[in-house]
C-alpha cells in the first residue's frame, strides 16, 4: 500500500551512478524488462554496454548523439528530442544487444533508456518522430493521448514493447483495469511492465497522482496504492494495474516498458470483469477536447517518412493503457 509496497519506487529509490532511474531484471526480480533514466550535463556523455538487451534511447527532454558499435559496425544518430513531454513527440534510437553504446548531449537533458533482454540481434536503427503513431484512446473522463513509438506492430524489436501515455488533469487511464500476467494464446500474454510518471507542474506547483495495482490471484500478489510524483516508477510483474488517476490541474505522463518470455511479441490484456463494462459507456461520448497535446510532425523528407504511421492522431477506444 502507499509507502510501504516494494513495488512503487518513489523518485531517488532506484538512482544509480548517472541514471537517475535504474531498474532491471535483477534489481526487479523478474527475468526481461528494464529502465534507466540518464541525466547528463551540457556537453556530457556516458558509454554503456547493452550486453544481452536491446534498447531503446528516448529523449524526455533535450536532444543528443546516440552512437552504438559492435562487430557488424558502428551506427551514429542525432536525436533532436524536445524541451519535455508534454511538448512534442520525440524521434529516438534503437540499439541491439552485444554493442558498445555512448549518449552524448551538447546542451544537456534527461533521456530514458527502455530494455528488455532478447535473443536475437537486431540493427541499429533511427526513430523519426513522424513515424510515430500517435493515437486517442477512451472517452471522456477516460480519455488519454497515447504515442506508441515501441509498440508491437509499430516499430519492430525482439522483446521490447514502450509507448508514453498522457492523462490530462481529472482524467483516469489504464481503465478498466486489465493484467498481462497469464499465457492465454490469442487472449492475454505475459510481459512485465514498468511504469515511469512526469507531471505538468502549475504556476510552480508539482503535479501529482495515484497508481493502483490489485492481486489477480497469480504471481506474487502485487498490492500498490501509490501516491505517484515526478520520476516515481511502479514495478507490475504481475496484478490488475489501474487506474491511473491524474489530479485535476496536473496533467501526467507515464512512460510504459513491458517484455516478457512470450515467443510472439504481443499486448495482450484481459479487462478486470468487474469493470470491463465500462467499455460499453464510451461509444458515442466526444474525447476530451483537450486532446491531443500534440501530435507527430510531418515528415521533413521522403527519406523520413515512416513505413506505416499516421502523424495525425487516431481516435480508439481498445485498449486500456
Amino acid at each position: 500500500m502507499t509507502g510501504t509496497s516494494p513495488y512503487h519506487l518513489p523518485a531517488g529509490r532506484a538512482r544509480t551512478g548517472p541514471y537517475a532511474v535504474d531498474v532491471g531484471p535483477e534489481s526487479a526480480g523478474w527475468g526481461h524488462s528494464a529502465l534507466r533514466v540518464l541525466e547528463l550535463p551540457p556537453g556530457g556523455s556516458h558509454t554503456f554496454g547493452t550486453g544481452d538487451g536491446e534498447w531503446i534511447v528516448l529523449p524526455l527532454n533535450g536532444g543528443c548523439t546516440v552512437a552504438a558499435s559492435d562487430e557488424f559496425g558502428h551506427d551514429t544518430f542525432e536525436l533532436t528530442g524536445r524541451a519535455d513531454v508534454f511538448d512534442a513527440v520525440s524521434d529516438f534510437a534503437y540499439v541491439p544487444r552485444d554493442a558498445r553504446t555512448t549518449v552524448s548531449s551538447a546542451g544537456g537533458g534527461r533521456f530514458a533508456l527502455a530494455g528488455a533482454r532478447c535473443a536475437r540481434r537486431l540493427p541499429a536503427r533511427y526513430g523519426p518522430a513522424s513515424g510515430v503513431p500517435v493515437e486517442l484512446r477512451g472517452t471522456g473522463e477516460c480519455s488519454r493521448q497515447v504515442n506508441n513509438f515501441g509498440a508491437a506492430g509499430v516499430f519492430e524489436c525482439d522483446k521490447l514493447i514502450a509507448v508514453e501515455v498522457i492523462t490530462p488533469g481529472g482524467n483516469w487511464s489504464s481503465f478498466p483495469p486489465h493484467k498481462h500476467d497469464e499465457h492465454r494464446p490469442g487472449e492475454e500474454s505475459v510481459l512485465e511492465e514498468i511504469y515511469y510518471f512526469e507531471f505538468a507542474a502549475h504556476e510552480g506547483t508539482p503535479g501529482l497522482g495515484y497508481q493502483r495495482v490489485s492481486p489477480s490471484g497469480r504471481g506474487r500478489g502485487t498490492d500498490v496504492l501509490a501516491e505517484v510524483r515526478d520520476g516515481d516508477v511502479v514495478l507490475i510483474p504481475d496484478g490488475w494495474h489501474g487506474p491511473s488517476m491524474a489530479v485535476p490541474g496536473h496533467h501526467m505522463y507515464y512512460l510504459n516498458v513491458m517484455a516478457g518470455p512470450e515467443a510472439e511479441r504481443a499486448w495482450l490484456i484481459r479487462d478486470h470483469p468487474d469493470h470491463a463494462w465500462i467499455r460499453d459507456t464510451w461509444p458515442g461520448r466526444p474525447v476530451d477536447p483537450r486532446l491531443p497535446l500534440y501530435g507527430a510532425p510531418a515528415a521533413s523528407s521522403p527519406s523520413s517518412a515512416p513505413a506505416a504511421s499516421p502523424s495525425a492522431p487516431s481516435s480508439s477506444a481498445p485498449s486500456s493503457q
